[in-house]
Formats: structure tokens, C-alpha cells, sequence
């Protein structure tokens, strides 16, 4: 096994520390080759071996009695919802390769998490994303959204999956190092289900899908550094996706698991055929050998250690089972895919890589893997000094606009709140017909073909919240996500999430990482939502500043029957508005401090957990009962700017005025434009108003009526009085107007 020699100097140029290079020479009981230097360090870097992560995601809850998989175990997790079938989804970031080529990072990182979907055996029934830019008065960071929406639009409508939901903010700490999370969902049979595990000494693997690259060469290793100017050099870095490919690997890739001709299935994505061998080979408690020499390849020259570690795309490890193998094959022949045999499954527990017969690579295939022999760090942990000068707010400084028409109006047209048309108007978001709401309410609904059910689907976070209070931040961003798809008629069933921070060697960085996964975990506790996985991403800025902690959620809620389905704008003049929960002087964090007083200061609003939970059951309750017409959640911009929105947005032009009293004696702008939590506006005909009072009173909620859908403008009090398609046009021209500048 002669390769180049391995320093402690060239294992620190892979990432690797001193430690950690004693550690596997130990563990091997000699020195590394090169090409196992190259497999350890792909595989023990942050984005592989959640190293610094690990010992923190462990406390989310993650059991619930209809998890069909738990995290960590598969590719992604899968919760049962009855009439045969199951829903598989997962998020995970690309946010490294989007700031250095947008389009490709965010159509691989598209890509990536349909495979997570579809190697389970799962048909993709619907993407979305979840992304963070800088301001959008900032010509690069106008290239760099521009460029990731192109490419989660054009790799989603190319593959023929909806992108129906998602959610975007613009803030300055985002301007160098963008956020763009991906999440996928799809339905299978429970029964059908593919496991990611290789066992059965003798049984074949192939590697099937698209030919072997450069491209994508230490990928992982570059996640799992901080954005700076040589960044730009390592564009080879960043993956080049086929999504006509990535179609046919679907189809072949389910005809395969359907005939039941595999033991196990794994897709290639970061740290490329050293992740996909060494994980389904420790999940099977096994071994594998494989060739390189066997691997398809589309550049002259590449050598062991390139093979190992590329993560060229649309890529798939197959283990199938022994006397199978042709009949695999011939299906992926079919598809017009590759799909050549390049080794078998061992029982010595041993990952062992020959090049035309000679090993180059010989290593316990535990030792490499998350939950085996990869290392795991608790960081040094340290309050952020930040805290102690953002945490005061003194609302006695802050003047009340005199003019507070035009503070909606500025609210309405800011980037953060306004409509996202322009983005979603490039996604398909219709394709394949099961979209039942798309984008533009709390949360999209997919119907279940040859059922009577249908699932709702959010991603969301407010990463200003978690920069003033990780905790509440991570808080919030659960209960928000539960909010938005009870709204839609659906009861919250498990999350995802995406866990996006700086460097965890920055002891504030880590604190806020721990605070965050705290706050989520009591959320998830008292929701009944356990986590079922994810991603961790860390190394998230450039050389001036750090991202806010912005700990992604990407929930799944169902409908038992589509007569549930809500929707958040108005429906009819006359109908009576009602809120339920309870409004309160809060101003800390809001998008109204922000935009209006240049301020990120204060506390965010506080979430009662018991509070927000009975809020939620009751509305769930009540649309059930059949007498709710619409549905919304008070998030960013507060009251004001929610009742805005469902009096224009249905997406069929229906404009709908309301007259609005309000009667709370407290500061005006807090009482428009704060962003307390457990909030939903709901509209319902008047004859039903006495059951929704009995039901609130049963259950210990606040409720207040607010008013009536009708009259000449939005009303509310003598202090907002404006025309509807005034706020209409403010809302949905705002980024359209901002991007017809040259984008270059």
C-alpha cells in the first residue's frame, strides 16, 4: 500500500488536526496513504462527522410513535400517516457552494436532498427552500439571489417536482456567506421502504447513475471552512448538476427497490463514494471492497484518491442482492445509466479500496462514521458579549411615527415581508397536479392521490430573533412552523431542520448553537413534533461579520380530510375577523424596530409553550368544526400587516376591505406592528361566532373581535386608513422593482 508519504503538515492542509491524525494512525496501527488521508479527511470534516455538532443535536427529541425512522438512521426520516403510505423529508444546506457559484450550489444542493428522498424508496411530491441574502441595495448580493433562484428553479421544474413553499429574508449579516437550504418530501409505501445498509458477505455493489468527475473534489472540507476571498478558487469545488439525469435515476433507482432486487441503496452526495461505502457499510454492521479501477469515468487520469472523494452528482451506491445483479443492471441500461459492479459486501467490518487489484486503502469502515470512531467535540461555550448592550430596549426613547399609514406602507414594501412572486413565479409549482395551496399562504397543501387526506408543508426561523435570544429564537421558529400549518388545516406531525451558524470554535457562536437547539428542543417537546433529522452548518461567514444563528425548521403537518384545507385571506364581506390569542406591548426584534428606527435591539416577543399549544388545538378545533374561512398567523410586521394580507392575497385578484377596532390601551406601533407570539386572525360567518366563544372559553383562550371584512379600505382605528390595492401593489412590486436593476 505505498502512496506519497503522509506529514502531520499535509493531514493540517486537509483539515485534519494533530490529534486527530495520531488518532488514525492508531487506529490503523501505521501511517495513512494517501488516498486513505484523502477518505478521512472528507469523512471526519465538520459537514460529514457533525463532530462539533453531534454531542448537542443528540438532546432534540426524536421519538414519536409514528416515526418510521429515526434520525440519523436513514437517509431521511419517514413518519406514517395512515392509509398505507408514509412521508419522507429532510432539509439540508448548500450554502458554501452558493457563494461562490449560485446557481450550480443551489441546483445540486435541489439535487441532493431529491436523492435523500427517492433512495427510500420515496416518489418526490414536493421541494422547497429556505434562503438567506444580504440586501438586496447590494449589486453582488442581487447576482447571488438572482442566481440561486434560477438554480432551485430550473433543477426542480427540469426534474418534474413542485417547489410549493419556502420562505426568504434579506439582513446584512447574510451579505457575504447566503443561506440556501433545501428540503424535499415524498410518499411511499411503509413496506416499500429502502434501507441505506449494506450486509450479506458476497452480495455486489454497484455504482450506478452519472460517470465519475473533479468536480465537487473536496467539497465538504470546503463547508467546513469560513467564506474569505480564496473561496472564489475553489469553484471546482462546487458540483454541476443534471436534473434530466438525476429523472431517469429516479425512475430506475424505484423500479429497482419496487422488484426487491437490493439489500440497500445510498445516494453519493458529500464526501461522494468514501461516504456511501464506509456508511451503509457500518449501518449493516459490515465490510466492503471495492475497485476504483471499475468506476465510469469522464476525465483522463483521475487517480484513487479523486475517485474516492469526488461528488460528481446523480450518483447512487446499490448493494444488491447476490444473483441480482444483471437484473439491476439491465434496468439501469434501460434508463440509459451507468450501472457497473465495483465490488461486494465483506463481513471483516473493513473498507478496502484496490486500484486494478493492488489496495491502496484499508480502513474499519466504523472508524470513518458518525456514531462510530469519528471524533466528537463539546466546544468551549461563552455568553455573547453583544447581549448585554442589544438586550436593552427603552420604548420611552423610541418615538411613535406620527404618520403610521406610512409605516405600514414601508412594512408592506420591505423586502423581508413583501411578496416573494417574483421568486416563486420561476419555480413550477404546479407540476404533477397535486398542489392543492402553493405558495402565498402560511403553508402549502399537497393532496394524497387515492386518499382523502393531504399534507401541509412550511419551512421557518427568524434568525433576528435568534441573535437576541437563541433560546426564544429557537423557540419560535418551531411554534411558528407548527402556527402556519395548523392555519392550513393541519395537525403538526415531526420536523426537520437545518441548522445554520459560524465557526463553533467561537465560543459565542457555540453558545448561541446549544441555546437554539434548547429552545427548539422544548418547542418540540410540548408540540408533540419530535425531530427526525437534518443538517448541520456551520463555518457560516465571510471576513467582516457572521451570519445570525439561523436554526432552519422544515415541518410536516396532516390533513385528514381536504374539506380542512384553509387558506389565509378573506373570503367574504360581512364575515366577522376574530383573533385569537393576545396582544401585548412588544417591540423587541421586530421588522417594524428595524426598518422604522434602524434598531436591532430588545428581547424577542415571548412564547409561552402551553399558551401557543392550546392556541393551536383550539384553532384546529374550530376549523375542523367547519365554521373557519380563513386562517393566518401573526409573524413579522405584526397585526397591521397580516390584516393586510388576507384582505389581498388569494391570487385571484379578490380584493376584500375591513373595518378593524382595536381596544388594547398600550403604544399604537406596538399594538400594529408588534410580533407577539400565539396569534392567528381568523374569519368565520357571524352565525358561528357563539360556537367559536364557547370554544375558546372551553379551552382558556383569548379571543378578540377585531371586526368585519368589508367597508372602503383597510381601517383600523382613526390610525390606518388605506386604500387595499394601494397595499396590494406596495406588497407584490416591492423585489420586482429592486431587480430590474442590472443584476452583474
Amino acid at each position: 500500500m505505498k502512496e506519497s508519504k503522509v506529514t502531520l503538515k499535509l493531514a493540517k492542509e486537509h483539515g485534519l488536526l494533530k490529534e486527530e491524525y495520531e488518532k488514525i494512525k492508531k487506529i490503523l496501527g501505521r501511517n495513512l496513504t494517501y488516498t486513505e488521508l484523502g477518505i478521512y479527511s472528507v469523512m471526519w470534516s465538520e459537514h460529514c462527522s457533525y463532530k462539533n455538532s453531534i454531542a448537542q443535536v443528540k438532546t432534540f427529541p426524536r421519538e414519536g410513535k409514528n416515526l418510521l425512522a429515526k434520525a440519523g438512521e436513514e437517509n431521511a426520516g419517514a413518519v406514517d400517516i395512515g392509509d398505507g403510505l408514509a412521508v419522507v423529508f429532510k432539509i439540508e444546506s448548500h450554502n458554501h457552494p452558493s457563494a461562490v457559484e449560485p446557481y450550480q450550489g443551489a441546483a445540486t444542493g435541489v439535487g441532493g436532498i431529491l436523492r435523500d428522498i427517492f433512495c427510500m424508496g420515496a416518489r418526490p411530491v414536493a421541494s422547497l427552500d429556505s434562503l438567506r441574502f444580504g440586501e438586496l441595495s447590494n449589486s453582488r448580493v442581487r447576482y447571488l439571489f438572482d442566481g440561486v433562484i434560477r438554480g432551485v428553479g430550473d433543477y426542480g421544474n427540469c426534474f418534474g417536482v413542485p417547489t410549493v413553499a419556502g420562505e426568504i429574508y434579506f439582513d446584512e449579516s447574510y451579505t457575504g456567506n447566503p443561506l440556501v437550504n433545501c428540503m424535499a418530501v415524498g410518499i411511499v409505501k411503509p413496506n416499500e421502504m429502502a434501507s441505506a445498509k449494506a450486509y450479506g458477505a458476497g452480495n455486489p455493489v454497484l455504482l450506478v447513475g452519472a460517470s465519475t468527475g473533479r468536480d465537487g473534489i473536496h467539497g465538504v472540507t470546503f463547508a467546513s471552512e469560513e467564506i474569505s476571498e480564496k473561496s472564489q478558487k475553489k469553484r471546482p469545488s462546487v458540483q454541476i448538476g443534471d436534473p434530466f439525469m438525476e429523472k431517469l435515476l429516479l425512475e430506475a433507482s424505484l423500479e429497482i427497490i419496487k422488484a426487491g432486487l437490493l439489500v440497500g441503496i445510498q445516494d453519493l452526495g458529500g464526501a461522494g463514494l468514501s461516504c456511501a461505502t464506509s456508511e451503509t457499510s457500518a449501518r449493516g454492521k459490515s465490510g466492503m471492497e471495492i475497485d476504483v479501477s471499475l468506476v465510469p469515468l469522464r476525465e483522463k487520469g483521475m487517480i484513487p484518491y479523486e475517485i474516492m472523494i469526488s461528488e460528481s452528482q446523480e450518483r447512487m451506491l446499490v448493494i444488491a442482492k447476490k444473483g441480482k445483479e444483471k437484473e439491476v443492471q439491465k434496468i439501469f441500461s434501460k434508463w440509459g445509466l451507468n450501472s457497473a459492479i465495483i465490488g461486494y459486501v465483506t463481513d471483516d467490518k473493513m473498507l478496502r479500496v484496490r486500484n486494478k487489484g493492488k489496495v491502496v486503502a484499508e480502513i474499519p469502515a466504523d472508524s470513518l462514521v458518525l456514531g462510530g470512531g469519528a471524533p466528537v467535540y463539546t466546544r468551549e461555550k461563552k455568553r455573547p458579549a453583544y447581549l448585554a448592550r442589544t438586550s436593552k430596549l427603552d420604548l420611552f426613547k423610541i418615538k411613535i411615527p406620527a404618520d403610521l399609514n406610512e409605516v405600514l406602507l414601508k412594512l408592506i414594501n420591505s423586502p423581508n415581508i413583501a411578496s416573494k412572486r417574483w421568486v416563486y413565479e420561476q419555480y413550477d409549482t404546479m407540476v404533477r397536479t397535486g398542489t392543492a395551496v402553493g405558495p402565498g399562504s402560511d403553508a402549502a397543501v399537497i393532496r394524497l392521490r387515492k386518499t382523502n387526506k393531504a399534507l401541509a408543508m412550511t419551512t421557518d426561523c427568524n434568525g433576528r430573533y435568534c441573535y437576541l435570544d437563541p433560546r426564544m429564537g429557537g423557540r419560535i421558529a418551531v411554534a411558528e412552523a407548527a402556527r402556519n400549518l395548523v392555519c392550513s388545516g393541519a395537525l403538526p406531525l415531526a420536523i426537520t431542520n437545518c441548522l445554520n451558524f459560524g465557526n463553533p470554535y467561537d465560543k459565542e457562536v457555540y453558545w448561541t448553537f446549544v441555546e437554539c437547539i434548547a429552545g427548539m428542543s422544548e418547542s418540540c417537546r410540548a408540540l408533540e413534533t419530535p425531530v427526525t433529522g437534518g443538517n448541520v452548518s456551520f463555518y457560516n461567514e465571510d471576513p467582516e461579520r457572521k451570519v445570525y444563528p439561523t436554526p432552519v425548521v422544515g415541518m410536516i403537518g396532516l390533513i385528514e380530510d381536504v374539506k380542512y384545507i384553509t387558506t389565509q385571506w378573506f373570503k367574504e364581506e360581512g364575515d366577522i375577523i376574530v383573533l385569537l390569542g393576545k396582544n401585548k406591548e412588544e417591540l423587541g426584534g421586530t421588522e417594524y424596530l428595524k426598518l422604522v428606527h434602524n434598531l436591532v435591539k430588545g428581547k424577542p416577543p415571548v412564547l409561552d409553550l402551553d399558551y401557543e399549544k392550546k392556541i393551536q388545538q383550539t384553532c384546529l378545533n374550530l376549523i375542523k368544526k367547519g365554521i373557519v374561512k380563513s386562517a393566518h398567523d401573526c409573524s413579522e410586521g405584526g397585526l397591521a400587516v397580516a390584516l393586510a394580507e388576507c384582505c389581498f392575497t388569494s391570487g385571484n385578484n379578490l380584493l376584500l376591505n375591513a373595518e378593524i377596532t382595536l381596544s388594547e390601551d398600550f403604544r399604537k406601533d406596538a399594538l400594529l406592528f408588534g410580533e407577539s407570539q400565539s396569534r392567528i386572525i381568523l374569519s368565520l360567518d357571524e352565525k358561528d361566532l357563539l360556537e367559536l366563544e364557547k370554544t375558546a372559553k372551553e379551552r382558556k383562550v383569548d379571543f378578540t373581535v377585531l371586526g368585519k371584512v368589508g367597508g372602503k379600505n383597510l381601517r383600523i382605528n382613526q390610525w390606518i386608513d388605506l386604500p387595499v390595492q394601494k397595499l396590494k401593489e406596495r406588497f407584490y412590486n416591492s423585489i420586482p422593482g429592486i431587480m430590474e436593476k442590472k443584476v452583474r
